[in-house]
């Protein structure tokens, strides 16, 4: 028992480190936000509270529309999450209850085209995208990665182990594929959707190469572009409005986990087991 307790306390210990680990640059983003340029230097005011977050915020919003960049964010973030939700549950659906000919053949190659590296598809994507007069628009980086390969490989995993019997009882009482598809089978998927929709929402939040080819006017930038554009090589760094912005960039992330994180791990856990 009283070895138990002594390994207790090492985990205890361990996880503790890794979460201050983990927590501080965070924790430190936030503190130097409220500084100067000069104290953000001075290791006395690392974790002290300064009076520059007001006049940080108002550099951040002289250079560039930042709260129309936090709504470009969110629109394209928020609409490619319920896409994605949307495409990948019905082909993972079909991949794991319909049979069809050739549907090993299809699912093999799907998954193949994850080894493809995405700088490959760039100028590709590019060229249609500049056929359909999209460039320089939220749908450019929208329409591109609708179609999630993970996400439709989760999805399939997770509605594999549910019961063919009940779809196959809802087909005799006379319900049609859609009806049984929205109302009994996805229902039941919450918590892989939820694991989906988190790391759609954050990859999508994060997204740098696409956008940085696409987007060109500054008001239609995104999150990641502005604070890319902020440190730039040969020009002088607002390291007080840095750190304002990726504030700004974490919040609406951080909030969007805390709200559905309880079905996160559940949900991908039984994308793991089942299959």
């Amino acid at each position: 028992m009283k070895n138990k307790g002594i390994s207790n306390i090492v985990i205890y210990f361990f996880l503790i480190f890794a979460c201050v680990i983990a927590l501080f640059p965070f924790i430190w983003s936030a503190f130097a936000a409220t500084h100067t340029d000069t104290q953000i230097y001075s290791i006395d005011y690392a974790f002290r509270l300064g009076s520059s977050l007001a006049e940080n915020f108002e550099k951040l919003s002289t250079a560039f529309p930042i709260w129309k960049n936090m709504m470009n964010s969110m629109f394209i973030a928020a609409v490619y999450t319920i896409g994605i939700l949307v495409i990948d549950s019905m082909a993972g659906y079909a991949f794991a209850k319909y049979e069809f000919k050739g549907k090993s053949l299809f699912f093999g190659l799907f998954m193949m085209s994850m080894f493809i590296p995405t700088q490959v598809t760039l100028i590709p994507l590019f060229i249609e995208m500049n056929s359909f007069q999209m460039i320089d628009t939220n749908w450019s980086i929208i329409l591109p990665g609708f179609a999630s390969v993970f996400g439709v490989f989760l999805m399939r995993q997770n509605f594999m182990s549910f019961p063919n019997e009940l779809i196959e009882s809802a087909r005799i009482d006379g319900a049609g594929h859609f009806f049984i598809f929205i109302r009994i089978v996805l229902p039941t998927m919450r918590p892989a959707l939820t694991s989906l929709g988190i790391l759609s929402f954050v990859n999508q939040w994060g997204n740098f190469m696409w956008p940085l080819i696409t987007l060109h006017s500054q008001d239609k930038y995104t999150m990641p572009l502005v604070l890319s554009l902020m440190v730039q090589p040969g020009y002088v760094t607002d390291y007080g409005a840095v750190m304002v912005g990726a504030l700004l960039a974490l919040a609406p992330v951080l909030i969007f986990f805390l709200i559905f994180q309880k079905n996160f791990i559940n949900g991908m856990l039984s994308g793991a087991l089942k299959g």
